[in-house]
């Protein structure tokens, strides 16, 4: 059976990419990428004369059958524009595949913005929760955030600089006094690290260019005593008062001691039932 490669590439630098990867860019017969164009520019770099198909969230149906048939008689190589492939993307679907079908699948570890973001973060790592991209409804967003703003460990989210605005004043809505590391154009010619709240961040990224990842401190809530029925009565108890919004959450806040990362979602909740 064939060996399926997951190969990891620059996430800007191109002195990032290591020996494995140029000599398995440059020995597979076909590589799948996200964009061919992009990677035609690695492999001019490396001087690999590799043959290069599209595989992503658009390619046609019949895409991964390709891939896997052409498996049943030599190797291919998986690469996303930057970084690790299958996170955050479909190459995950063809790494199932090609294992069920019996072939092996080996990595080529290398850069991935996940790991180089929080390796400046400063925050604990030992455990984080990657979130990948949040959606793109606000509503939906919004619950992402609550569901998982009480975990004991960092947060992590990537975004595009289309969409990280409306993710920071979400997060400044959820849990407006946790601390952020942004990192931007990680690797690359103007890359940043930003160190604040996201309140501090939407007038930093006034005008935000590149790609973003977006690590929150881990939760410190220190309001284990109050159980989540006290605080749903509370935010009733609110909504029946008339208050709306911030001010609702602050009566929540003031009445049961609970953070705001659990008051908050309490008052949706009883908006919504009201």
């Amino acid at each position: 059976m064939s060996t399926l490669l997951v190969v990891a590439t620059p996430i800007g630098n191109l002195q990032d990419i290591s020996l494995r990867t140029i000599d398995a860019l440059k020995s597979v017969p076909l590589i799948a990428a996200e964009d061919t164009r992009v990677t035609r520019k690695l492999l001019n770099h490396i001087g690999s004369t590799a043959r290069t198909i599209s595989y992503n969230e658009n390619s046609p149906p019949n895409r991964l059958r390709q891939l896997l048939d052409h498996l049943e008689s030599a190797d291919l190589a998986l690469v996303t524009d930057a970084g690790t492939p299958a996170v955050s993307d479909p190459g995950s679907v063809l790494v199932r595949k090609a294992a069920e079908a019996g072939h092996t699948v080996s990595p080529i570890a290398g850069p991935s913005s996940v790991t180089a973001a929080l390796s400046v973060s400063g925050f604990d790592s030992a455990r984080f929760a990657f979130l990948g991209f949040l959606p793109r409804k606000k509503n939906e967003r919004q619950r992402e955030l609550e569901e998982n703003a009480r975990l004991p460990m960092t947060l992590v989210l990537l975004e595009s600089p289309h969409r990280v605005l409306q993710t920071l004043q979400d997060i400044d809505s959820v849990i407006p006094e946790r601390e952020l590391v942004i990192c931007r154009e990680l690797t690359k010619l103007h890359e940043e690290v930003f160190r604040g709240t996201a309140e501090a961040a939407l007038s930093h990224f006034d005008n935000p260019k590149g790609e973003f990842v977006v690590l929150v401190a881990p939760s410190t809530d220190s309001d284990p005593g109050v159980t989540d029925e006290q605080i749903a009565e509370a935010a009733q108890d609110a909504i029946a008062d008339g208050l709306k919004g911030k001010s609702a959450v602050e009566q929540v806040m003031a009445k049961t001691g609970a953070q705001r990362s659990r008051a908050y979602p309490a008052v949706l909740a009883a908006q919504k039932e009201g």
